[in-house]
């Protein structure tokens, strides 16, 4: 008997320690880069000319993603799909939260800050304890809309403002974050903000969300002397230029949508600067890890990596190029929307995989909610749909559906107003000012030189009248008429 009662209290025991292991909740760090080009990473592209050890690590620890977009070609409308699980169409947050700027015709109106009544991915977590933190770029809403107004707890530089004016401390242009020493670095301060969040949270038993928004790698183009000297000895060593070359209308190099519009695109990495906020930022994404580490909680959390944008390549200084991939942030090309996506789910994620299925950012609402085991929010994530699947297994049956992009505005960098439609391996790009059509085939033609509109004139309609259908649901907004000329936009839907 004696016996007999030591295994039923081992027995009570073990089942007791396994409810415990059970029951406890996924914690989620969410890495989220502002202008970093598909091609500014290793684990992307293994010729970059910029160093990213950490976010390379981080990648081959967990599973890339190949195909995932951001929900527009500026940060804001991406942000707050992020956010709310939304197209930017339904929520009319089309465009970045201060652009103002018109070509042939008015850009469609759009507001200029995220919902009050949205209820975010962080007020979805806060809602099943979760202790929630903010550090960086917010540029969703000012005073009244600030991330400790959306669900977050802790807000540590989240403002209304889109870039600081200084990345040195004392900070110009960044809100809710005091000053450090004079010459502090933006990019590591806020790491260092997350790490000192880690080690509080680490002391209690509630799940959390470390949501840390980089100013990086957004203009101003500074970073501290020691690292920009290195890459101008890097870039002098394989003789590079550091020149933004001239546009090359119908050249193998890039081939624009606007002939009249004679930018320079930077056609290589070479720039030391930008390439110095590059190892800037993966050194701040290290240090976070490296204190996920050494507080025991690497494997109860799952850490993802995005950019909000592509990389700026015809503007602001031309500070990175995408190619092969065409356009750059501003544009609907697949430079301006295609996102480096890593996501890391120890236990789940199996390392070096890779996946190359079409996402988008509005589904990693009903993702995380999934993977922590809450019940979704069907009515608020309306345009995300959960990859959960893909992240036990890539090659996993799994039809997302087409993936809409609506942007009725003219880009700081020479973007064109435009509406697209991923559908399986093709896009379809409607241009807004004249209706006129692009039709590519991503399986084979990544670089989107071989517009097959004329060709394939039955996909043109098929994914034409799709496209249609969606910004008849959402109530996409169109161009309006010029102010000063009274030129009317056409009518496409």
């Amino acid at each position: 008997m004696k016996h007999q009662a030591i295994s039923l209290s081992i027995l009570f025991i073990s089942l007791c320690t396994f409810s415990a292991s059970a029951e406890e909740k996924l914690n989620f760090i969410f890495f989220l880069a502002d202008d970093l080009g598909y091609m500014d990473v290793g684990f992307n592209n293994p010729n970059t000319f910029y160093e990213t050890p950490n976010i390379d690590s981080l990648a081959g620890d967990g599973m890339v993603f190949t195909d995932f977009y951001a929900a527009c070609q500026v940060c804001s409308p991406t942000r707050a799909s992020i956010l709310t699980g939304k197209y930017p169409a339904r929520t009319d947050t089309t465009n970045f939260f201060s652009g103002r700027r018109s070509g042939k015709f008015d850009a469609a109106a759009f507001e200029t800050q995220m919902a009050l009544d949205e209820v975010t991915l962080a007020e979805a977590l806060k809602e099943n304890g979760y202790k929630t933190f903010f550090a960086g770029k917010w540029h969703l809403g000012g005073q009244g809309h600030f991330p400790t107004d959306q669900g977050f707890d802790i807000n540590k530089g989240g403002g209304e403002n889109g870039l600081p004016r200084s990345y040195f401390s004392p900070y110009k242009n960044v809100e809710n974050l005091d000053a450090g020493p004079e010459g502090e670095f933006l990019t590591t301060r806020l790491a260092n903000e997350s790490v000192d969040f880690l080690s509080d949270v680490a002391k209690g038993d509630d799940p959390f969300l470390l949501y840390l928004s980089f100013y990086s790698v957004h203009t101003p183009l500074q970073a501290p002397k020691g690292l920009i000297e290195k890459y101008k000895k890097k870039a002098a060593r394989l003789k590079l230029t550091n020149k933004a070359e001239s546009f090359d209308v119908g050249g193998e190099r890039q081939v624009w949508k606007d002939t009249k519009d004679p930018r320079k695109v930077r056609i290589r990495q070479d720039h030391p600067t930008y390439a110095a906020m590059v190892e800037s930022l993966d050194t701040a994404v290290g240090t976070v890890l490296q204190q996920l580490e050494q507080l025991d909680l690497r494997d109860n959390t799952a850490v993802i990596f995005m950019s909000d944008n592509g990389g700026v390549s015809t503007s602001e200084g031309h500070p990175t190029s995408n190619l092969p991939l065409r356009g750059a942030k501003g544009w609907m090309y697949e430079g301006g929307i295609r996102e480096p996506v890593a996501i890391r789910w120890p236990g789940v994620t199996s390392p070096g995989t890779r996946c190359d299925r079409p996402l988008v950012s509005t589904d990693f609402y009903p993702t995380m909610l999934e993977m922590a085991g809450i019940t979704q929010k069907g009515e608020q994530h309306v345009d995300g749909v959960s990859f959960l699947t893909l992240l036990r297994n890539p090659f996993a049956k799994f039809d997302r559906g087409p993936i809409f992009f609506h942007y009725p505005h003219y880009s700081n960098q020479g973007g064109f107003p435009a509406s697209a439609v991923r559908s399986g391996n093709l896009k379809l790009i409607q241009d807004l000012e004249d209706g006129e059509f692009e039709l590519y085939d991503l399986s084979d033609d990544e670089a989107e030189h071989n517009n097959l509109a004329q060709l394939e004139a039955e996909k043109v309609e098929e994914l034409s009248a799709e496209l249609n259908s969606w910004r008849k649901e959402v109530d996409a907004k169109p161009l309006k008429k010029n102010s000063k000329t009274g030129a009317e936009p056409p009518v496409l839907w």
